[in-house]
């Protein structure tokens, strides 16, 4: 299955979608399989600030614990509260219903960095 075209994609394995001002923070199903089961997640609070390369939280599996990075810049708007009450939609639906959170982004930059699905999904195969 292809990474959705609506998303860019970086290199620790986040989807970022951006509409506006808004950008939607997620893991790729690459991430979550290599994770496996997921079941834990920990996102920093509505308000928060973040910085490019920041960590706005952390996912824990029966494998491993990772941070979750936002390639921007910016302040958390929202956070996807179903998702940390239920780890396990993270397998189910990463594009979907797994999405971590929301950032208003105050600096862009970190964007030019990331990579196109095609690119991403050439580099790391699911």
């Amino acid at each position: 299955m292809p990474s959705p075209a609506d998303c860019l994609y970086s290199a620790s394995h986040e989807w970022h979608k951006v509409s506006g001002d808004t950008l939607t923070l997620g893991l790729t199903k690459f991430a979550v399989d290599q994770l496996t089961d997921v079941t834990y997640v920990q996102v920093k609070p509505k308000g928060t600030k973040v910085e490019a390369g920041g960590a706005v939280g952390e996912v824990e599996s029966v494998k491993t614990t990772s941070d979750v990075y936002s390639a921007v810049a910016g302040e958390i708007v929202e956070v996807n509260q179903a998702v940390i009450d239920d780890p396990s939609l993270l397998n189910q639906d990463c594009f979907g219903k797994g999405w971590l959170c929301k950032i208003r982004v105050s600096d862009r930059a970190g964007l030019e960095r990331l990579m196109k699905p095609a690119d991403y999904d050439k580099a790391y195969p699911v």
